[in-house]
């Protein structure tokens, strides 16, 4: 993190920069600043191939033509507002900042193009039109280039200052002291730099490259310059988010995160230029080779993104990196995202030749060895814990973390269970005779690979490696940062057991933040993505992938109490309900209540009750004036704690309403002894689990007796509720035959008969 490596902790982006620089005040930050500020607030640990930037302190900065123009010519204001607001915060940062942009030419192309049209007669519009000279264009569109970025500047307290450069110069020794004189004094006076090749006056006819070192584009310019200046670090921003192995539009091709001459050179295959510019892929990769073996290390990244100046710079794994010596990085084993789901998918289908008792005999291993090891893992788990506290977690999030024994003792029991469930994987479905001698079956089969992405629930890596065992199916696991002891220690004493004939591959811990983007865009070997956390974690993996999705986004659950409840029993429910777990996504969070309650003293009993047990309530408008308590500002609130919300409803048709108006389709009770009310309830709400007189937090897959859950879902493809086994199968169709052929139909009787289904 950028604040992290600053020596602060991370509190704000805003304190953060001013305790570095506290000279000066800081300045209001816009809207993006703010989404910046959740992004480092949330960002995971510096990969250890970008170490180096803790120490950079002069970055130079490319950005290319088609960064900071839009496909249709026109200036990207967008992109070049964050590319002035990312560089403004640096030099705020006590960095110094050295811009190279490219651009002029196509602004200054716009700009004659515009003019030559309004002074065009209707007579001249009909003959065909010339190319616009290249040195007129530059020479106007480099002084509309730099006005707009003094602009912009300018706007965000900050200086800028222009230099344009031609290849000749170069070869002046008095020239390049100069240039280094007077670079040194902007920065000292926190003025930024911007380079741009003199294009105007510039002799050469054509984009070349010589022995003498000299540049012939900017991309080359940069690198030259990063040398000249001694620079710390050259960010070269492309229209991709880095260097591929492939074509970027090809699908097979790979991000590479660190280049090793030795060994892409070769391998890699580039694409066409890019739309705009001189440059291209090619062109960044030459620059950034001369430059990261010539002693500064370059990153080539996206300039599309808002922050990945910011983010590059507090060392996260984005782009490529070069560097001298990334051939010596041999010790940081790169598997990457690709290889790791391949590895899983190749185990987990030798996992499936074994026969069911082999299966069951590793699922018993992995239940023993989870007793052999409990010590070890509440260790681990202890150290998770303290952190947390330390780091002051809320309460709900320690509690989802901490594996206390009970806890360690219901995940072997439940792995035990899975190991005496009946075989999942294989059972014929269905038999259907199509016609004589030609039998169809339906077999239940694996999905192939899942991903899993969960949050703070250490526990819930046991369940699911446990379930994917039994399915047959590959795992790769990616869990919470606050839990990556719990996790790293389950994980090894769980592919401790896997046999050598299936391989530990089958289960893999994701271990980095940054994997995330790369696994999910692996629709040809991922086939499901389990989201286990947040609502925002949900909802962003759900639009940023092309693979299945299955889960729910939030647990607001409901128990709505009838005026023919029983107010004993309704007190015992909603106290389980809301008391048992409150951090569980199965818990109260809304208790409806029958009017007639609020006026015979049933309300005032269910409320006193809830409150005896601590817990804070909230109003609807009509229950918070009524019991005299604070208003909610919302229906739709998942406490995830001691806290619920109250209402009155009319009955129990307004009682369906509300939950589907605000709820989450989760999981919803009734309380009532009239049975014609309480099958009206369970027939028209629509949520995964209804419920009638009956905890929500019976809403289990252990304890419907699915053994463990990967998740509850509240989609409705698929699977649906707690997801156990089942819901982790698909089937595969098997045609047994004895040389039958369609032939246009012509000589097959069909006689769709139904067999019976043998094991």
């Amino acid at each position: 993190m950028l604040a992290a490596y600053l020596g602060t902790e991370p509190q704000t982006l805003t304190t953060s920069i001013h305790q570095k620089n506290n000279t000066r005040n800081p300045l209001p930050l816009c809207f993006f600043y703010f989404s910046l500020l959740l992004l480092l607030l949330h960002s995971p640990s510096m990969d250890p191939t970008r170490a180096f930037v803790k120490s950079v302190k002069r970055v130079v900065v490319k950005v290319g033509t088609a960064v900071v123009t839009r496909s249709d010519g026109r200036l990207a204001l967008g992109r070049l507002g964050a590319l002035c607001e990312q560089l403004k915060e640096l030099n705020n940062n006590d960095y110094e900042v050295i811009l190279v942009t490219s651009g002029a030419v196509g602004l200054g192309r716009q700009r004659l193009r515009y003019r030559r049209l309004v002074n065009s007669s209707f007579s001249d519009l009909q003959n065909p039109q010339g190319d616009l000279d290249g040195k007129a264009c530059a020479a106007v569109g480099q002084s509309s280039l730099m006005a707009l970025y003094d602009l912009m500047f300018s706007q965000l307290d900050v200086t800028s200052s222009q230099l344009l450069v031609n290849d000749g110069f170069f070869r002046d020794t008095a020239f390049r002291k100069q240039l280094s004189d007077t670079v040194s004094s902007l920065l000292d006076l926190r003025v930024i730099p911007i380079f741009n090749e003199n294009d105007a006056v510039s002799t050469r006819k054509a984009p070349y490259e010589d022995s003498s070192g000299i540049f012939w584009d900017n991309d080359s310019l940069a690198g030259l310059l990063a040398l000249e200046l001694k620079a710390d670090l050259l960010v070269l921003l492309s229209d991709v988010e880095g260097l591929y192995s492939g074509p970027p539009s090809d699908p097979k091709s790979k991000l590479i995160h660190t280049y090793v001459k030795e060994k892409h050179q070769s391998e890699i295959t580039f694409g066409e230029k890019s739309r705009l510019g001189r440059g291209g892929m090619t062109a960044k990769v030459n620059a950034a080779v001369c430059a990261a073996y010539a002693g500064t290390p370059v990153i080539i990244t996206s300039g599309y993104a808002t922050d990945n100046i910011i983010r590059v710079l507090r060392g996260e794994r984005i782009g490529t990196v070069f560097h001298k010596d990334a051939h010596l990085w041999t010790s940081i084993k790169e598997v990457s995202a690709h290889e790791m789901a391949v590895a899983a998918r190749n185990s987990s289908r030798r996992l499936q030749v074994l026969n069911s008792e082999e299966r069951r005999k590793i699922l018993l291993a992995m239940a023993d060895a989870l007793e052999i090891n409990e010590s070890v893992i509440r260790l681990e788990n202890g150290a998770d814990v303290a952190d947390a506290e330390e780091m002051g977690y809320e309460k709900a999030l320690i509690s989802r973390l901490t594996l206390r024994p009970e806890k360690i003792s219901s995940l072997v029991k439940s792995v035990r269970m899975l190991a005496d469930m009946e075989e999942p994987i294989g059972q014929i479905l269905k038999r259907t005779e199509l016609a004589d001698k030609l039998i169809l079956e339906k077999i239940s089969c694996p999905l192939g690979v899942l991903l899993v992405i969960f949050e703070s629930r250490p526990d819930a890596l046991v369940q699911i490696a446990a379930l994917a065992i039994r399915s047959g199916n590959g795992l790769l696991l990616k869990g919470g940062k606050e839990a990556k002891r719990s996790n790293a220690i389950l994980h090894k004493v769980i592919t401790s057991i896997i046999p050598d004939t299936v391989g530990d591959k089958l289960i893999g811990l994701v271990t980095s933040r940054e994997d995330i983007p790369d696994l999910l865009k692996l629709d040809d070997v991922i086939d499901l993505v389990v989201p286990r956390g947040s609502n925002k974690l949900v909802s962003q993996i759900k639009g940023t992938t092309k693979i299945p999705v299955l889960g729910h986004a939030d647990g607001i659950c409901h128990v709505y109490v009838d005026k023919t409840a029983n107010i004993d029993m309704a007190k015992k429910i909603i106290r389980d309900a809301k008391i048992d777990y409150p951090a569980a996504c199965n818990a109260m969070e809304t208790l409806l209540v029958h009017v007639d309650l609020s006026r015979n003293g049933g309300l005032d009993e269910l409320v006193a009750e809830l409150q005896r047990e601590g817990v804070q309530l909230y109003g609807g408008p009509r229950a918070s004036n009524l019991l005299n308590i604070s208003e909610t500002h919302s229906f739709h609130l998942e406490y995830s704690s001691l806290a619920c919300t109250v209402e009155i409803v009319d009955d129990v048709f307004a009682a369906i309403d509300h939950i589907h108006h605000h709820g989450s389709a989760h999981t919803e009770c009734i309380v009532a002894e009239d049975s014609e009310v309480a099958e009206a309830f369970l027939s028209q709400v629509d949520s995964a689990a209804v419920f009638h007189n009956a905890s929500t937090r019976f809403c289990d897959g252990t304890r419907f007796g699915l053994g463990a859950e990967v998740g509850i879902s509240t989609g409705r493809i698929h699977a649906r509720g707690p997801v156990g086994v089942e819901g982790l199968l698909t089937n595969r169709w098997i045609l047994r035959g004895s040389g039958h052929v369609v032939n246009s139909d012509r000589g097959v009787t069909y006689t769709y008969k139904d067999l019976p289904v043998k094991a």
